[in-house]
Order: structure tokens, then C-alpha cells, then sequence
């Protein structure tokens, strides 16, 4: 028996060695009997991620993975098919670090709004949403989606499983349910915890019950992902510096990297005030904790209605406590004053634009809804609510001249924040249709306050490192081909607020996984994303 074990493993030690042998020789000139790679993308100017001057040259794609990035021609290499990117800029495929994608319904599972940017890779489960279910949710998606996603584990599902919506503490063995739902979830893949303090239920939770939770995913060398408290339009919060701080304290004490979502200062009050916030994070780092954001570069937020235009204390309980507080004479003066002092914070009923399928309210401002209905804003808003929660922009919530002070910072990643449209939608908000293309567009090629390698690294390899990925985010040999083709010239975001359903202009080419998912500014019909489990380096740190 030994010596038959050992003959099996000698002629499986042969083949292996003659399958080197024959691998090798396909990059030897002479004695290569067939293509060294399956697609050679040749003539580019290759954006390597690194942030470095880009530079032209070929790229190799054997199966999903990157097989070569050089000089094809001197290298004697062959492909199975060649496509010519001449004049072309070649990057890898971009990261979305804060997306609403919905991959699980027929009308998001292509992800072409995201595609038609270069977007490969999105995040899933943020502000505090995401299923503690994480292999169920990944199970779902293997095989029949157009992009690759990673999860986070969200607080506010996480305490809404144990203890609702009620304003108030966990009791210790509450708090032992929440934090064995956030340990399963990491070990399922999960990339961190994700907060929406600004939100119902994670708006009830006191910093110290974040940080207890944050503490398991730091476990597994997780990230903390918040919308933090106040980004400076909430309602009497805590206000936009201290909800920084707040958001930075988690992380540095439950020992996890911080990312904070669409990173800015919201409403008039804070225009200008983006380097405060900003300092914040510089001195973070500068003691040694990884915080980082992502922005996105429109004015405009999309978010709910009740989020906007109910007070928190009226939604303790959950949804039918709130309706019957509808009903009450007395709680309904309150709200009276207290949602015209909401909306007043966000420039009005005027500014709050609907993104909602039902037709009486899709791109309608409320203002137009309540003259129409001829009642006042806040009696509207309750009308609305008392049918279901909405989808709202709040126009020119967001400066523009913080924006541009924010996407010059090193650790300033993208995303879209957005959520595809369900077919009902007429209007929504056009970020998820133009968000990095606009960045690219606007930031780099009309304005030129930041260069493209740079913009480009913020899409790709900053994004990659920080997810500790260490086989995305850049163009070279043995990386995954996740990679997008533009022309630069041609490089336009095309959705308004007005229009938002068109795809950005001048993306030509996207591989996802090493299948074209665009092919000459087409898509293809592929599904080749797939879920993307945490990197299993527990406490390791980024290069």
C-alpha cells in the first residue's frame, strides 16, 4: 500500500512539474504553442492605483486574474483576443465605499448604474442596515450579480432585533445578544460595523454601547463604518465637531479603523467649516488611529422623510407608536413647531425634493405637496407618513467649496451613496447614476484642483488598502481583473436631478472578475460580481 501511495504521489508530483514546465514555456518565446493570456488590452495609459503618473502599457488577463502589465510586443506575448485601447485610460475597477446597492431585486442585480461608471466593487449594509445574516445575504447573491459587494454588520439592525425601537439602554444580557449577533456576522464575512447614529434605533444608543459592540469587530481586525451623529443639520444634536469626535473616540478605543460616509458639513451654517472637521481626523492619525471618509460630490442628500421632518422623541417605539402620537391633539402642536424647526434647518419645505415612487409625490418639492394638498408642511408630512416612510433630497444641503476642500485630502475616498431606482421612480437622486464619473469630470478635468492619478487612487488603491484587499484595487500581475477603460475626453456624468436615469459617458470598456461586463460602452449581460468575504489577516495592519 505505501508503495503505491508513493508511486501516486510521484506521478502526481510529475504532472504538477509538467504543468509548470508547460506554463513556463508559454512565456519563452519559441517554444509558446499557444497564448500566454487570455485578453491583452494594449496601447493604454495605465492608472497602476498607486497614485503615481500613469504611463502606457499592456495588460494581460488570464482567466480573472491580471497575468501581465508591460510591453507586450517585447515580450514576444500572445492573446486569445486583443483589444486595442489606444488613447484610452486604463484603471483598475473603481470601489464604491458607501453604496445602497440592490443587488437582491430584478431591477438592481445588473448594477449598470455602477458599471457605466468603472464601479466593480460596492459596500453594502451601511448606516447601520446591515443583516447580521451575512452568509444568507452572500448565498443570495453568489453567481447573479453585476459587481462585487462586501457587507458590514449594522448596529441599528443588530439593536432592533434585541430591543426594537425604544429609546433606551440595553440590559448586559441585551447587550451579550447584540454583540453575539456582530460576532457571527464578522465571522460570516462581514467587513466592520456599520452605524446610522443619525438614525432610528442607533440615534437611542449612547457612545459607550457602540464602542462595546465596535470592540468585536475589532476582533477580526473589522472596520467601524458610521453615518455619524450630526454631520450639522440634525435636529438639536450633539453638532458637527463633537459628532466627529464622537465617531473617532469609537474607533480609537474599541481598536478598530474608522471610515466616516460621505464625509461633510451639512447646511448653511457649516459652509466653510469643512477644515475643522477635516483637522479632526489629521490629529486622529497623527496619534496613530486609521480614519479615513469618502465623499461623494453633489450638494444634494437623499435620505427619509421621517429622518428629516419628525423628531426623534415621536418615533420611540417604532412606527405605530408614532401614528398614534399622529392622532393626539396636544403631540400634534408639538410637532407642528418642532417639524417647521426641521425643515427650517434644511432650507425649507422648498429644498426637499421627493424621490419617492408614489406618483403623487415622485419630483415634487413638499412645499408643492402641501400647497396642492392645501394643508401646511407639517400636517403634509404627517399625511405622507401615516401611508408609508419616503424618499427625499434635500437640495443644497452641501457646499460646494467644503467639497472641493475635502477631495484634496489624502485620505478622501468616493462613493455614490446611491440606491438604483426601483421602475416606479421617475426621479431620484443622480448620484448613483454619475457620482465618480462626476468627481472625475468636474474636480480633475473642468476645475483641475485635484490630478487625475490622485482621483483615480481615491476610487482604487487608497479604497483597497483599507479593506485590507490585497488583490484589487491596482493593476498588476496577480491581482484580480477588475478593470474599466475610459476616454478621457469623453468622461461625463449625463444624470440631473431633472433626468437622473442616464449612465455616464465615456467609460468604453469593464472587466468584472476578468469578464466584460461593458464591452465598447455596452453592457454585456454578465453577472460576474460576487460577494467578497473579510479578508481573514486578523490584526494586521495596512501597508
Amino acid at each position: 500500500m505505501l508503495v503505491r501511495s508513493d508511486r501516486g504521489t510521484g506521478r502526481r508530483r510529475w504532472r504538477w512539474l509538467l504543468a509548470v514546465a508547460a506554463a513556463a514555456a508559454l512565456w519563452i518565446g519559441d517554444l509558446r504553442a499557444q497564448p500566454a493570456v487570455d485578453l491583452l488590452l494594449v496601447g493604454g495609459l495605465v492608472h497602476d492605483g498607486s497614485g503615481q503618473a500613469p504611463s502606457r502599457q499592456d495588460v494581460g488577463v488570464v482567466g480573472e486574474r491580471i497575468g501581465f502589465v508591460g510591453d507586450a510586443a517585447a515580450a514576444g506575448l500572445d492573446a486569445a483576443v486583443v483589444v486595442d485601447v489606444g488613447g484610452l485610460m486604463v484603471t483598475p475597477g473603481f470601489i464604491d465605499m458607501h453604496s445602497h446597492a440592490e443587488l437582491a431585486e430584478d431591477y438592481g442585480r445588473g448594477a449598470l448604474p455602477f458599471l457605466h461608471q468603472g464601479i466593480t466593487t460596492v459596500a453594502v449594509g451601511v448606516d447601520g442596515a446591515g443583516t447580521p445574516d451575512v452568509a444568507e445575504r452572500f448565498a443570495g447573491l453568489e453567481g447573479r450579480i453585476g459587481v462585487n459587494a462586501f457587507a458590514y454588520v449594522g448596529h441599528g439592525e443588530v439593536r432592533r432585533r434585541v430591543i426594537g425601537e425604544d429609546d433606551r439602554a440595553p440590559t448586559p444580557a441585551e447587550l451579550g445578544e447584540m454583540q453575539a449577533l456582530v460576532r457571527r456576522a464578522m465571522t460570516e464575512g462581514a467587513f466592520g460595523l456599520s452605524t446610522g447614529l443619525f438614525y432610528v434605533p442607533g440615534y437611542y444608543a449612547t457612545t459607550e454601547e457602540v464602542i462595546e459592540l465596535a470592540r468585536v469587530a475589532a476582533e477580526f481586525d473589522g472596520i467601524y463604518d458610521t453615518h455619524d451623529r450630526d454631520l450639522g443639520a440634525s435636529y438639536r444634536g450633539v453638532g458637527y465637531l463633537p459628532s466627529i469626535r464622537e465617531a473617532i473616540r469609537i474607533g480609537e478605543e474599541a481598536g478598530t479603523r474608522v471610515i466616516f460616509s460621505h464625509f461633510n458639513a451639512q447646511g448653511a451654517s457649516n459652509y466653510g467649516r469643512a477644515p475643522e472637521g477635516a483637522q479632526l481626523i489629521e490629529e486622529a492619525r497623527a496619534r496613530g488611529v486609521e480614519v479615513a471618509a469618502a465623499q461623494h460630490v453633489y450638494t444634494a442628500t437623499q435620505s427619509s422623510l421621517v429622518a428629516y421632518a419628525i423628531p426623534r422623541w415621536a418615533s420611540n417605539g417604532g412606527r405605530e407608536e408614532m401614528l398614534e402620537r399622529f392622532r393626539d391633539p396636544e403631540t400634534v402642536r408639538r410637532l407642528d413647531v418642532e417639524t417647521l424647526e426641521m425643515l427650517a434647518i434644511r432650507g425649507g419645505a422648498d429644498k426637499l425634493l421627493f424621490a419617492d415612487p408614489r406618483p403623487a409625490l415622485n419630483g415634487r418639492t413638499l412645499a408643492a405637496v402641501a400647497a396642492a394638498w392645501e394643508l401646511p408642511a407639517p400636517a403634509a408630512v404627517r399625511r405622507i407618513l401615516t401611508e408609508g416612510n419616503a424618499a427625499v433630497m434635500n437640495l443644497d444641503l452641501y457646499d460646494i467649496e467644503n467639497t472641493r476642500y475635502l477631495a484634496r485630502q489624502p485620505w478622501m475616498m468616493t462613493c455614490t451613496d446611491g440606491r438604483p431606482p426601483s421602475p416606479a421612480q421617475n426621479v431620484t437622486h443622480p448620484r448613483v447614476f454619475g457620482a465618480f464619473t462626476r468627481k472625475l469630470r468636474q474636480f480633475v478635468l473642468d476645475e483641475g484642483i485635484i490630478g487625475m492619478p490622485f482621483a483615480i487612487r481615491s476610487m482604487t488603491g487608497l479604497a483597497a488598502d483599507f479593506l485590507r484587499l490585497d488583490d484589487r484595487g491596482y493593476l498588476r500581475a496577480g491581482a484580480v481583473a477588475d478593470i474599466a477603460v475610459f476616454d478621457r475626453d469623453r468622461i461625463r456624468d449625463r444624470a440631473t436631478y431633472d433626468r437622473p436615469r442616464q449612465y455616464a459617458e465615456g467609460t468604453i470598456h469593464v472587466l468584472v472578475n476578468g469578464r466584460f461586463a461593458i464591452r465598447d460602452g455596452e453592457a454585456t449581460g454578465a453577472l460576474a460580481g460576487r460577494p467578497l468575504r473579510r479578508p481573514t489577516r486578523t490584526g494586521a495592519r495596512a501597508p
